[in-house]
This record gives C-alpha cells, structure tokens and sequence, in this order.
C-alpha cells in the first residue's frame, strides 16, 4: 500500500506540472481545449492525493514501523485516535495534509466555474498548480512521507505526550484549512492583475473562500489557545511564542483585507490596498510555514532543525516579486474612482481599522524575527518577550476595539454634527458612566484592563442599539415580536448582522483576555498529606496520591485535593505527572482546572517527593471562560456568513437571466 501511496505522488507532480503549464497555453493562446484538458487533470491530481493519504493513515494503522515517519510518530500503545492525528505530527505528514487540501481546494475551485469567469480560471487554477507542484517537489524529493528504514523495529519511538489532546485532532487541520483556503482568494487577485480584469467580480468570486479561510484561521488560534492552556500547565494561553505569532499575523492580515473589500465593492475604492492586503496574507501564510520548518527559531511548536525552511524562503521571494511586479504594472488601472469625502465617515473608520490591523501584524512579525536578526547581525540573540509585544500590541487592540463600535453608528461619506450627537450621545454616555463607576473597584493598578472593559460596554451598546432599530423597523413592517424580527433580520441581512454577532464574540474575549491577564493571583505551596494552602477564598486540602499504569510505557502519579469555599466542599481536583519508559519522551503534567464565569481556579501538580510531599502551584484566572464563550460566538457568527445568500443568488440568476435573454435577441436581430 506505502508503494502505490508513493507512486501516487509522482503521478501528482506529474499532473500538476502538465495542468500548470497546459493553463499557461490556454491563458497565452485562448486556447479552451487545453484548459478542459489541465482541468481533468487537476481533478485527477485530487484522486492521487486522497490515495497516497489513505495509504499513509493505513500504514500508521496497520503499525508498518518499516516506513520512517510511522516510526517516528506512533508506536502500538498509541490510541487510534492519536494514531490517526500522527498523520499531521511532523514535517512529511503536514506537508502531505497541506498538498490534499491545495489539491481538493483547486478540484473545487475548477468545479465551480466549469461555466463563469473563463478568462480568469487558466491563470487562476494554473497558480494554484504550480503551488501544487512546489509542495509535491517537496513531497517526493525532500521530505518523502513513505521513506523505508534500513530495518523494520518491533515499535515505534511514540507520539509526544504534549500532541496526545484532542487539540491535536482539531487545531493543525483548522490552521492548514484556513492557510490553504487564502492560495484561492490570492489566484484570483492574480489572475485579475495578469488579465486586467480589475473590477470587483474576483472579489465577489472569492468571499465565500475568503470567509471559509478567515474562519478556519479563527478557529485554529482559539483551538491552539486552549490546548496551550489544558496541556502546557503555565496557567496561560498565549505566550507570544513565534509559532503562535505565525498563525496570529495571517489572520491579522486577513482581517483588515475582509473589512476592506466592503469599500471596494460598495465605494470603488481602495483597490492597491486590497491587492496588497491579499498579498500579505498569502505571504504571511507561507512565512509561518517557513517559521514551523525552517529551525531558526525555538519553540515548543516547532518542528526540527531541516534545510526545508529555505525552500519556503525562496518560494516566498518568488511570490512577493512576482506578485509586486503585476500590482506595480497595472497601478494606473487600480486607481480608485472614489476619494475620502471627510474624515468622520464609514470610509475612513474602516480605513484606520485597516491601518491598525498592518500596524499589529507589523509589531508581531518585528518583535518574531528580531532575534533571527539580532544573532545574523552582532552573534547574539536578543529574545524578545511577552512585554514588547503586551506594550505594542494593547493600545492598537484597544483602539480597533473602539472602532469597532464607531463603524456601525458613523455615516457613509461624511458624518455631520447632528448624526454624531444622534448615535453617540447615549452609548458615549453610558459606558462613560459605567467606566467611571467601575474605576475604583477594578482600574487601580490595571489601567489598560479597565478601559478594554469601558470599551466593552461602548461596543455592546451600539451593536445592540443597531439591531434595536432594524428589528424596531421589521416590527413595524411585518407585525413580528422582537425576537422573531431580530431573527428574520439576521438571516435576511446575513452580512451585516452576522458580522455583528462576530463583534460580539470579540468583545467576548476581550473581556476573557482583560480579566485573566490582568486580576490572575498565583500561590505554590509544598504540602504533607492532610495539610492545606489558601488562595483569594479558596482552601485546598492535599488528601493523598496514587500511581497508575495507563499502559505498559506510562506511569502516572495522580494527586487528590478537596477544594472548599466558604466552608463549603465544592470540588475533588486530581492534577497528575505522566512518566514514560521511553527515553524520547519526557516527563508531562496533566491540570486539573474548575471553570466557572467569574474565574478558574488551575491547578498544576508541579512535583513530588519520596516523603509524601507534593508541591501544587494553584491559580485563579478571572473571566477565562468568556475567551472561549466568545469564540464560539464569533464561529456561530462565522458560520452564518458562510450560509447560501439568498438574495444574492436571486441577483446573479436576474442577471444570468437578462444575458440569456439578451443573447436570444441578438441571434433573432
């Protein structure tokens, strides 16, 4: 089976080249025989590609320890859940996962413009090919997934005990999915700079795309930050790792660029930016990966040292030259045919959204090589820290987070004096008040957090305010209650209102960022059995440890304490130490964690001794759970968006419609 998996391999490069090269003809010569032909073979490409990875998943299942990257990543211990997420564990199987998706992606991309957009799709699927063909190069020439050992082990050296959480099933295949997915918005950007067809239809083409990857990128961050959280056992969740930073500054990209399209389509305007903006996410999509592979950095993320990062550093270049060379050629076609009518406008508050988003991402992405700089540059690396980037990257957090309730309430072109003292009286006011009436209780010695939370009920108050008005207005119209009108709102304005809902989300998690960063209180303590530590109102009783044998290769060390407050038992925690017999694994530590909405209490069993001695560093996080409450929000929101438009569908079959119809009196003329 590893045979005809490898075999496949080749046979995909081999049709990614043809169908990149045949779609350079057919784009060159208007040739559409050559087009349908590199078409077929992409669709093949996809049949190739599902082969290999199912005969890869059937080598980790059936244990085939002869094929070195099964070895390396899974042994007969490992469950089949983990056996199958060993797929993506390391460098080969990522790859091999990242080329599946391009390939299925392009399928799809083919499929759906079998009978639209004709002039763009050879130069758009023909990019997406030689992308393809670059990863496949990789495939079989540097990092074969199928390579044989000289001999064949009895067992494999085992997952890493950090990768066996169920954020391991999810978090990868999340952030590859919303990698991947950017290759297709990019292509067709391309594809319209290469052809000059530079109006909004590419744009259009590619939301859908644009949101499937933006919430797929989402996704994969808040997954990622919860594994950091349940599997490290620091208390945290973000560390400003550079592997994290890699994941974080696509989405900050990405973002600013859904926001700006909103201008172009309904303005004209801001067409360079767009194309830039489109650029720098696909291009910081592919420096993470070159961050992941490249071994210049250290990081719990990252895979090991390989020469394979400087494959993506030039495939990088190549990108960005190319890319620039076309934005530059057609900069008289992108001119906008629209300007700024006033500062105090929707226009210019998405603008400077835009411009704080590129400004954060510059920060992380400073702050992330500068010490790859510094040692290149004096032999010294200059580690940069959570501080830099907490000092930077929370006053433009706080600032986009106010914008974020300007937008909805400031007029399109120019706001005049009555429509500000209209929308913002009310909502300025309120959180005015409220913020004030919190300062005393909360804002000493937290300035930052205190405003993030006077900001919150600002942005609260106008989205709330906006959906009042429009379920106000159906009400009126239809007769509904509220609750059925603000529903039917929602699902009939789909673009504005489930972008609300995301709004929501984040001030979410602003709230779970603010409070846990900012009021968390931290004790350790070695106990004997029977003794106690308190925190805040918090008593913990150490009653006792036990050790048990999961499997043959792991011993665990479980610790029992009665947590009490007020007097009062409210839970039995059991944090442990995992041990293995394998030399290649180190020693973990499993949390144990009480989330309720006010605050966790995280309990980490930090280390034991031969008297019965056991030492606990205990937490208390406030307002953790509305991080991942507000997640969920912002993916509902999301999801929603990704929803069939049917309003929109009901345009373009009126146009289709007026074409046809229009086709048919010129063959009757």
């Amino acid at each position: 089976m590893t045979e005809i998996g490898e075999f496949c391999l080749y046979l995909s490069l081999a049709s990614a080249l043809y169908a990149a090269v045949s779609y350079g003809i057919s784009a060159r010569n208007k040739q559409e025989w050559f087009a349908v032909s590199a078409d077929r073979a992409v669709i093949a490409n996809c049949v190739f590609l599902l082969i290999s990875s199912a005969a890869l998943v059937h080598a980790f299942l059936g244990r085939d320890f002869s094929v070195q990257y099964v070895a390396n990543y899974s042994d007969r211990n490992l469950s089949a859940f983990y056996t199958i997420s060993a797929f993506w564990a390391g460098q080969k199987g990522s790859l091999l996962l990242w080329a599946l998706l391009l390939a299925v992606f392009s399928c799809i991309a083919v499929l759906q413009n079998r009978e639209k957009n004709r002039e763009l799709m050879p130069v758009v699927n023909g990019i997406n090919s030689a992308f393809l063909a670059f990863f496949l190069f990789l495939l079989c020439f540097s990092t074969p997934p199928f390579e044989k050992l000289p001999y064949t082990p009895e067992d494999g050296h085992g997952l890493n005990p950090m990768l066996q959480n169920p954020g391991m099933i999810f978090h990868p295949p999340s952030l590859y999915l919303g990698y991947v997915g950017f290759t297709i918005p990019f292509s067709f950007a391309m594809a319209a700079l290469i052809t000059g067809k530079l109006d909004d239809v590419w744009i259009r083409t590619t939301r859908k795309w644009t949101l499937f990857s933006w919430f797929f990128l989402s996704l994969g961050n808040l997954l990622g930050a919860d594994w950091a959280y349940v599997e490290l056992g620091w208390g945290g969740y973000w560390a400003w790792d550079p592997v994290e930073n890699a994941s974080f500054m696509p989405w900050l990209a990405a973002t600013a660029y859904l926001h700006s399209v909103m201008i172009q389509e309904k303005k004209n305007m801001l067409k360079v930016w767009n194309m830039f903006l489109i650029l720098l996410t696909f291009s910081l999509t592919i420096f993470g990966t070159f961050i992941t592979r490249s071994g210049l950095i250290q990081s719990v993320h990252a895979f090991d040292e390989t020469t394979l990062g400087y494959y993506f550093l030039f495939f990088l270049a190549v990108t960005i030259v190319f890319s620039t060379f076309w934005i530059v050629k057609r900069l008289p076609d992108l001119k906008s045919e629209n300007e700024l009518d006033s500062i105090l406008s929707r226009e210019s508050s998405f603008l400077f959204n835009n411009l704080l988003f590129v400004g954060m991402a510059f920060a992380t992405f400073w702050g992330t090589i500068f010490p790859i700089i510094s040692e290149a540059a004096r032999g010294v690396k200059i580690t940069v820290g959570p501080p830099f980037f907490n000092q930077v990257n929370v006053p433009i957090g706080l600032a986009l987070l106010l914008l974020m309730g300007v937008c909805p309430l400031i007029a399109w072109r120019k706001a005049s004096a009555k429509n500000l003292r209209k929308n913002f009286l009310f909502p300025g006011t309120v959180s005015a008040v409220c913020g004030a009436a919190l300062y005393p209780f909360i804002g000493r010695g937290h300035f930052w957090a205190w405003l993030s939370f006077a900001i919150s009920i600002f942005v609260v108050l106008t989205i709330l305010i906006e959906y009042f008005r429009g379920a106000k207005v159906r009400m009126e119209n239809t007769g509904e209650n509220f609750f059925i009108a603000a529903i039917r709102l929602t699902l009939r304005n789909k673009r504005r209102y489930g972008g609300y809902i995301i709004h929501i989300g984040i001030v979410m998690m602003y709230v779970g960022i603010a409070g846990s960063s900012s009021y968390s209180v931290e004790e350790t303590k070695s106990l004997m059995k029977g003794e106690s530590m308190s925190i805040k109102d918090y008593v913990l009783t150490y009653e006792g440890m036990e050790t048990l044998k999961p499997n043959p290769d792991q011993e665990t060390v479980v610790a029992s304490l009665s947590v009490s407050k007020g007097g009062k038992k409210i839970w039995d925690a059991r944090p442990q130490k995992d041990f293995y017999a394998k030399e290649s694994m180190q020693p973990s530590t499993e949390v144990d964690i009480r989330s309720t909405v006010i605050e966790d209490l995280y309990i980490i069993f930090a280390e034991y001794r031969e008297n019965g001695a056991a030492t606990f560093k205990v937490l208390i996080n406030p307002l953790t759970l509305w991080l991942w409450i507000g997640g969920y929000v912002l993916a509902f929101g999301a999801a929603l968006l990704l929803l069939p438009d049917m309003k929109e569908k009901k345009r373009l079959l009126a146009m289709s419609e007026a074409e046809l119809g229009f086709g048919k009196l010129i063959e009757r003329g």
